[in-house]
């Protein structure tokens, strides 16, 4: 099987992370830091909008069964990218929506995306930045897989959580595991 890597940015990484591993080709999401000038910067450092670095997710596939482009649609469809460095409640630089392509193909799929989605929504526009080239930092352990434990009994990933997940059965139902 082969693997290619997309690294994107949505508002919290919690709910991407949720997001992604529920997709058909997805084979494994981290939580993480990209985009800022600290090196190996800390959640509680990056939660104070002083690092410049966004919440991300690094999101391993099989190009086999998902293509980036693909990809990036359904992370356009379920986060709000016209919101400018805010997801909901969760407001700063760190909850930017971004693209870090990893090369220059991405960084063309990724520029087609954001023209999808301009295109279907008349009126606004997306804040979507394309990123990059930056260093990718793993969030802490305990970030990683949260919704699948932690964020079952936390009440921000329970108000937050599920309605990005009916987001993606509703609008990429063929694409959703199981």
């Amino acid at each position: 099987m082969s693997r290619e890597e997309a690294i994107i940015a949505g508002g919290c990484f919690w709910c991407t992370e949720a997001v992604f591993n529920d997709v058909i080709g997805v084979t494994g999401v981290e939580s993480g830091y990209i985009g800022g000038s600290v090196a190996d910067p800390t959640y509680k450092q990056v939660c104070s909008g002083s690092t410049g670095h966004a919440e991300a997710v690094r999101v391993t596939y099989d190009p086999a069964q998902l293509s980036y482009a693909d990809m990036l649609d359904m992370f356009m469809g379920t986060h709000d990218p016209a919101q400018l460095n805010r997801q909901g409640n969760d407001v700063g630089t760190q909850y930017r929506s971004a693209i870090f392509p990893l090369d220059d193909k991405q960084r063309a799929e990724a520029e087609a995306a954001i023209a999808r989605w301009n295109a279907d929504h008349a009126g606004q526009q997306a804040v979507t930045t394309i990123e990059g080239p930056a260093t990718w930092y793993p969030a802490e352990d305990y970030h990683q897989e949260y919704w699948q434990g932690e964020g079952q009994r936390n009440p921000y990933c329970l108000a937050v959580i599920p309605p990005k997940l009916m987001k993606l059965r509703k609008s990429f139902a063929s694409r959703v595991k199981g």
